[in-house]
């Protein structure tokens, strides 16, 4: 049997329409009616994902937070906060650059510096529309903090993670990056649910087409890259199939005889 984990943004859901492809949606169906298990491997926190209705009745589990936090049904199997050092010198960071940063807690999110980039990425080209549903950034210090996203560029992300020594960096956008535990990513979370089910790693298949897909396309069986993807991305990939909005998944599955 096989166990399938789709990223979102790029992968699944088309950045040019904000939707599933339809060739997308038929083939995960086929898939799972030929017994696959269907699993979402995201960068997004779970209130993040909101473009996936289509298939939601299809998905066996969800490794969210680029893997800080995996759930199976409404069982967490593995959950990985940043350390509240890091928590801590990432809000005074904010607070003396002045950049924008969404606080990603295990019960609800924060956003500091909340600026037009940050509406313009997230809500325009990300159709994150929840990202307004935020709660006192104190209220969140006071939780697990499972993910930070700075809008911050390439060049500025060294000296912050200079700053962060118990975190990694997964960046999949040019303007901002996914901020984890070293405990956590996307190839852990797969680990996590493979053993939580007694899952064969070796009948796992993978897609993604961005740099916080890298773990899990190398711990996967088998590790699917969007035409899309950057090269960087597809030097680490055992199949290069078509683009997401060229009936990506559907011609990659079909080659992999999962339907």
């Amino acid at each position: 049997m096989k166990a399938l984990f789709f990223d979102i943004d790029g992968t699944l859901v088309s950045f040019k329409t904000h939707q599933i492809p339809a060739s997308t949606i038929f083939a995960l169906t086929q898939a799972k009616a030929n017994g696959a298990r269907v699993f979402i491997s995201t960068g997004r926190p779970r209130s993040y994902i909101t473009n996936i209705g289509a298939i939601e009745h299809l998905i066996d589990g969800y490794i969210t937070t680029t893997g800080a936090l995996c759930t199976v049904g409404d069982q967490v199997v593995s959950c990985q906060p940043i350390p509240q050092e890091d928590v801590q010198h990432m809000y005074q960071l904010t607070q003396t650059e002045g950049f924008a940063c969404a606080f990603i807690g295990e019960k609800g999110n924060a956003v500091v510096n909340y600026n037009d980039e940050l509406v313009r990425i997230f809500k325009q080209l990300l159709n994150v529309q929840t990202v307004d549903e935020v709660i006192p950034i104190e209220e969140v210090l006071r939780q697990s903090v499972l993910q930070l996203i700075p809008l911050i560029n390439a060049d500025e992300e060294p000296a912050v993670m200079r700053q962060l020594p118990h975190c990694v960096s997964s960046r999949w956008h040019p303007a901002f990056t996914d901020i984890t535990s070293k405990m956590a990513d996307k190839g852990k979370g797969l680990h996590a649910i493979c053993q939580h089910l007694h899952l064969d790693v070796s009948d796992t298949i993978a897609f993604g087409d961005g740099g916080n897909d890298i773990a899990i396309l190398r711990q996967a069986g088998t590790g699917v890259v969007m035409g899309n993807a950057t090269d960087e991305v597809k030097r680490h990939a055992d199949m290069v199939t078509t683009a997401v909005d060229e009936d990506g998944i559907l011609h990659a599955l079909r080659q992999l005889k999962v339907i």
